[in-house]
């Protein structure tokens, strides 16, 4: 007798219990009839109640469902086997307690809702700043909670965070984005009391130029040059369209020239047209359709200067610079250098130079005496010489080589040795060519008088035939 009182005392404490659950909003939660005996066909009832307002989700048996007024029974939907109840596409009003009641005991669920949401829909641009809202929601009071971000190579971010409004809504924010953060992030919460351990994922996805390139390229005068930027749209399946256009400032010069714009749309196809009419740079065929390139077949001086790629979504813009540094090599006096005398040899670059960066001019098997380097800042270096030999110019940062451009200084004598052998053979030309225009003239001439004696001789033997025919008439 006592120990049914004792049962029937404890019976409203056990159908009080209640379950801890979590869940996040845009996805679905499965709440469950724990300790139901799911063989016996009875009519079970799901009810939601938030703030002591109660109302009815579902009521069901083998044989019938019907449906409350609750504000999650739309997107609610039962088992009748298992007695479980899925809620779809949860948001934060769906917080609150859930119970299960098919005659007793009563299931008891406290559903604890989080919804992660950013202020550019996972879409962002290089540079530009992750800034996540965290809100939660819950039929209790609402737990101080831990929060860590871990990026796509699962490791953990230090992110500002901003508990103004703490513990019901956290702002995180990690500055400045980089194309290779696209991909997967997860947001780890957890909490000791209630004890919250809940993981949610989400889409990063940061549209820019891939693998960049050095941002300074250098080159000589006369060689090719290509300038690139790969854009990572087809690999993050970027979903909106945007604009771009290439353009260029020369060096020491504020205009500035658009060179060609583009187009990619939401079917991630890139277009792109010529827009200037300079006919030294090209738009050579791409390899594929995610590259925006300009050709210089034969780099001049002047081609050099910024070259600006710039995208633009929904008035925000984003730019990718590539400067271009050339290098070039003279002589003052040009020409061969006479017995005795001197000239000097300039090295010069288009642009200022790095801070780490210098031009050096070295003789091929020199000396370091003969060896003249740059100052800091200076895009030029004079050297004197006195003598022939092969001389370098190097362009040179943090002790590494960049670019190199070689100048031949030759004796006079070996240059006018060249050129009377140039002038003997061009004279040999030039006599042969006159023989041959000679005898052609001869030829002709002798063809032509040939032809002039032989009409010659004609006239004359019909001249004398028809003399002969007259006398013969008048013998008759």
């Amino acid at each position: 007798m006592v120990i049914s009182v004792l049962q029937l005392g404890l019976l409203p404490i056990m159908a009080q219990q209640e379950q801890q659950q979590t869940g996040v909003a845009g996805k679905e939660v499965i709440l469950s009839c724990k300790g139901v005996n799911h063989h016996k066909d009875v009519t079970c009832t799901w009810k939601y109640k938030y703030k002591e307002v109660s109302s009815t989700i579902i009521q069901f048996s083998r044989t019938q469902i019907l449906k409350g007024k609750a504000p999650m029974t739309h997107r609610s939907e039962v088992n009748l086997n298992s007695k479980q109840l899925k809620v779809s596409d949860l948001s934060l009003d769906d917080a609150g307690i859930y119970t299960c009641a098919c005659s007793s005991p009563t299931v008891s669920i406290s559903l604890h809702v989080f919804k992660l949401t950013d202020t550019s829909n996972g879409h962002f641009l290089t540079n530009e700043d992750l800034e996540l809202t965290l809100m939660q929601n819950s039929s209790h009071s609402q737990p101080r909670l831990s929060i860590e971000l871990f990026n796509v190579s699962n490791k953990i971010v230090t992110t500002e965070i901003l508990q103004k409004e703490a513990p019901q809504k956290y702002i995180l924010k990690l500055k400045q984005l980089k194309a290779t953060d696209s991909g997967t992030w997860m947001c780890h919460i957890y909490s000791n009391s209630p004890s919250i351990n809940q993981n949610i994922s989400f889409d990063v996805k940061v549209l820019g130029f891939g693998k960049e390139h050095s941002e300074i390229m250098y080159t000589t005068v006369g060689s090719p040059v290509i300038l690139s930027w790969h854009l990572n749209f087809k690999k993050i399946e970027w979903k909106e369209g945007f604009t771009g256009k290439l353009n260029w400032e020369p060096q020491g010069n504020t205009a500035v020239h658009e060179l060609l714009n583009f187009n990619v749309t939401t079917r991630r196809e890139l277009h792109s047209t010529k827009k200037s009419n300079h006919i030294w740079f090209e738009i050579p065929e791409r390899k594929t359709d995610s590259t925006i390139e300009v050709k210089i077949p034969k780099v001049q001086l002047n081609h050099s200067g910024q070259y600006q790629c710039l995208l633009e979504i929904n008035s925000r813009r984003m730019r990718s610079v590539r400067e271009l540094v050339v290098m070039q090599v003279s002589a003052n006096p040009a020409g061969p250098l006479s017995r005795g005398g001197k000239m000097t040899l300039l090295c010069q670059v288009s642009g200022p130079l790095p801070s780490k960066a210098h031009l050096l001019w070295e003789r091929v098997n020199g000396t370091q005496m003969e060896n003249k380097k740059s100052k800091e800042h200076e895009t030029k270096v004079e050297v004197s010489v006195s003598a022939p030999g092969l001389w370098n110019c190097h362009l040179i940062e943090d002790n590494n080589r960049k670019i190199s451009l070689n100048y031949t200084v030759e004796e006079a004598h070996v240059w006018n040795r060249y050129a009377v052998i140039g002038a003997i053979i061009g004279a040999g030309v030039l006599v042969i060519g006159l023989a041959c225009v000679c005898i052609i003239t001869g030829m002709s001439w002798q063809r032509r008088r040939k032809r002039a004696k032989r009409i010659a001789q004609a006239k004359q033997y019909l001249l004398e035939k028809k003399t002969c025919q007259c006398h013969r008439r008048m013998y008759k």
